[in-house]
């Protein structure tokens, strides 16, 4: 066993410390359960020369019903140690499992690129459930076997020192297939988690992907790629399998050839002195508690590098720290009226060449809509991703009601935030548990109705009951879903704001998971409101009712929109243009119609020749009519 799988192993091992006083239980009923095994044997041989050869009939009952005794309190103490290594390590796996899901939770967007999704459900599942069998194993095996091998040895060495040899040889064949066995499988099980690896992304690509396969009628396809990979997966385990399968007949071989030729010797030994007929039988059944330790010894070692691949796997996720460092307490005082701030910003992704974004700088206050615009890949997203520090700027400052972004703790600054992604994410659950995700809901004594902005105590006496608080909560849940448009399909669903929503809100069209997700943000009532191509899937009659809706609610917020259409951002106070990370212009839409080229051409594709012509009309009118923004 190399240094370098028993390191990963052993830094994992730090979980069990918080278990230490059902370790120490655990040796002791392991201790109590080798020793009374250990002498089993010796009560045996001594029925044999002093009760059967003395024919002592007394004796062989007397020592007989000490044996059955040891061998109730040596069941007891199996089934006692076996319980309760499957308790430490089930509560284990637990204790890793939550901090692995911890961890996953605190990283940044750049961590969560660095493993694959697909990898980090492997790691969650297979490859802790890996390490959860192994220290089970070690727990019962590993104190077990070493134990009850030196107490045979002792034992057989007293018993019959004339045919030890025969076990030093038994274990030396046993360590040289073990290490043979182990050298060959030992780099495959890396190889099988990548395999894994691969199979879990390729299924979830899939699952998630499988109406546009359908639509393009690339089952077969798909299949095929599965099937390579699922094929290649087979024939791996196939062989680690089948070289492990090799073990169990070659330590059967091992014990038979010992029980030989312990028979071999003890009777020629039988010969010269009768007696040592029962030494001889105790010897065999030492010999073969050596030989089964050692078997579960070598069926831990197979395990352990298994173990070992899959302990490395979540380390790398346990040990890997955020890039972006948040501070435990917001250092400065913000400032009473939301504004964001940019100040020459500049991002570029972790090894990429050129920049996403190049000295970008604008103010955006409350009150007003500042809305991004521009082709694919001029950098929309990512500058909108900067300012809840999903990233972190490359260049320059980003500040918040003017305390930089670096300065905050993160619940701080989240709380100011709502966020509506570019694709509605809703998660499993109710319409009503999806709307009130953000809201921080307490129906104790005194209980916020939201963070942010607001942080209002919807009732802060004490006599304020559950009933009330969920009316509260009803009424905010109800508002933000008329806000956004959401209510009168929810009003159509069976249970209405109790209806189900399926994991990623696959039973609910594209439209109304951009509503909801959109009515959570309202709920939360942020200083600012981010909305990253959040209206993309609604209809324009849709858009526009919802955009007059939120005007009175974002009146006192930072709006910030990234939108494709110019019809969703035409009134915004504030409209900044990007072109392949750079900002080309900034003003109304009457203004950037006459002064911005890339404003003209999204414009010119979007509109018909008439609509674009009465636009350009209207913008000059504003012009000489002394209007310009």
């Amino acid at each position: 066993m190399d240094l370098w799988y028993n390191s990963e192993m052993l830094k994992l091992f730090r979980y069990l410390k918080r278990y230490a006083w059902q370790v120490v239980l655990l040796l002791f009923l392991i201790g109590v359960q080798a020793w009374a095994a250990m002498q089993l044997p010796a009560l045996m041989a001594d029925i044999i020369n002093q009760g059967i050869i003395a024919v002592d009939i007394g004796y062989v009952w007397r020592t007989g019903g000490w044996m059955v005794g040891l061998a109730l309190l040596t069941s007891a103490c199996a089934f006692a140690s076996n319980y309760l290594s499957a308790r430490i390590g089930s509560a284990f796996a637990r204790d890793v499992r939550g901090d692995f899901f911890r961890q996953v939770l605190s990283f940044s967007v750049t961590e969560l690129d660095d493993f694959s999704t697909a990898s980090l459900i492997t790691r969650t599942t297979n490859d802790i459930a890996t390490v959860q069998q192994a220290v089970i194993l070690s727990l019962s095996m590993a104190i077990r076997a070493p134990m009850m091998c030196i107490m045979a040895v002792i034992q057989a060495i007293a018993t019959a020192p004339d045919m030890t040899w025969i076990m030093v040889l038994a274990v030396g064949v046993i360590l040289g297939l073990f290490t043979l066995i182990i050298s060959i499988v030992m780099p495959k099980f890396t190889l099988l988690r990548k395999l894994a690896d691969k199979i879990t992304l390729l299924a979830r690509e899939n699952l998630t992907g499988l109406r546009v396969i359908r639509a393009f009628n690339n089952e077969k396809l798909e299949q095929k790629k599965f099937g390579r990979t699922n094929d290649e997966n087979m024939k791996w385990s196939l062989w680690v399998d089948t070289i492990v399968s090799l073990e169990t007949p070659l330590i059967s071989l091992v014990m038979n050839g010992v029980m030989l030729l312990c028979v071999w010797i003890g009777i020629s030994l039988i010969s010269k002195d009768f007696a040592y007929l029962g030494n001889m039988m105790a010897f065999m059944q030492y010999a073969i508690h050596v030989v089964i330790s050692f078997l579960m010894l070598t069926m831990l070692f197979v395990m352990l590098p298994r173990a070992s691949v899959s302990a490395k796997r979540v380390n790398e996720v346990l040990e890997t720290h955020a890039k972006i460092k948040w501070r435990k307490e917001t250092v400065g005082k913000a400032s009473i009226r939301p504004r964001v701030e940019f100040r020459n910003v500049g991002f570029a992704y972790h090894g990429a060449e050129e920049k996403v974004l190049d000295g970008v700088s604008f103010v955006a206050e409350a009150g007003q809509t500042t809305a991004f615009i521009g082709s694919t890949g001029s950098g929309k997203s990512t500058l909108i991703n900067l300012v809840p520090r999903f990233y972190d700027a490359t260049e320059g400052e980003i500040l918040v009601n003017d305390i930089p972004l670096k300065d905050y703790a993160q619940k701080d600054l989240m709380k100011r935030i709502g966020y509506v992604p570019q694709r509605g994410r809703l998660f499993s659950g109710t319409v009503r548990s999806n709307i009130l995700f953000g809201v921080e809901a307490e129906t104790s004594l005194s209980r916020p109705s939201a963070p942010g902005r607001a942080a209002k105590s919807l009732r802060s006496s004490k006599d304020s009951s559950q009933s009330r608080a969920k009316e509260d909560l009803d009424e905010i849940m109800k508002k933000a879903a008329r806000v956004a448009q959401a209510n009168e399909f929810i009003e159509k669903m069976e249970g209405k704001y109790e209806a189900r929503i399926a994991q990623g809100g696959t039973n609910v069209s594209g439209g109304q998971r951009q509503r909801l997700s959109i009515a959570r943000a309202i709920a939360k009532n942020p200083d600012i409101y981010i909305f990253d191509d959040a209206f993309s899937a609604l209809d324009m009659k849709t858009d526009a009712k919802l955009r007059e809706a939120l005007q009175p609610i974002t009146k006192e917020a930072v709006t910030l929109i990234v939108a494709q259409r110019i019809g969703t951002i035409r009134d915004a106070e504030q409209i900044i243009v990007l072109d392949q990370g750079k900002m080309v212009g900034k003003g109304k839409h009457e203004e950037l119609l006459r002064n911005c080229d890339v404003y003209q051409e999204i414009a010119k594709s979007q509109l018909s020749d008439a609509e674009f012509a009465e636009e350009m009309k209207k913008a000059e009118k504003m012009q000489k009519g002394g209007k310009n923004v």
